[in-house]
């Protein structure tokens, strides 16, 4: 084991001390249609029990997909769009953001902006340095 696969352990160790249940489950949802709405709706109310306590808790969350990227039209780019002010943005309330957090918000070509509630691991301010991925702390 590395010294980085070494420091990744500890930082979980740390994140299941700090969150004894874990960290909360996102699903991605896929929603362009009507049908598809209907569809999830009906599955929320198909939930068993402890599934919906999940849900009010916020152990379960859901995510919507991303939409395709659309182009950019050559020159259109200001320098506000390249520090990623008009990029979207994924909100994250409370808890860990890790590492896995801000590479899925980097494929997704988000900026992360982080609630009072919410701490950013060294190793997630790490990787989004490396990603480009600007973070927004709200006080």
């Amino acid at each position: 084991m590395n010294e980085l696969d070494e420091l990744r352990a500890l930082v979980r160790e740390v994140i299941r001390d700090v969150l004894p249940k874990g960290l909360p489950v996102t699903e991605t949802v896929n929603l362009s249609t009507d049908d598809d709405l209907g569809a999830f709706v009906n599955r929320l109310l198909d939930l068993e029990p402890d599934q919906r306590e999940e849900l009010r808790s916020g152990r379960k969350r859901f995510r919507l997909a991303s939409p395709p990227a659309r182009p950019v039209p050559a020159g259109a780019a200001n320098g506000a769009e390249r520090a990623g002010e008009s990029a979207p943005v994924r909100r994250i309330e409370r808890g860990a953001v890790t590492e896995a957090v801000v590479m899925a918000a980097a494929r997704a070509g988000e900026r992360l902006v982080l609630g009072r509630g919410a701490v950013l691991t060294p190793l997630a301010r790490d990787r989004a340095r490396a990603s480009g991925v600007p973070i927004e702390k709200e006080r």
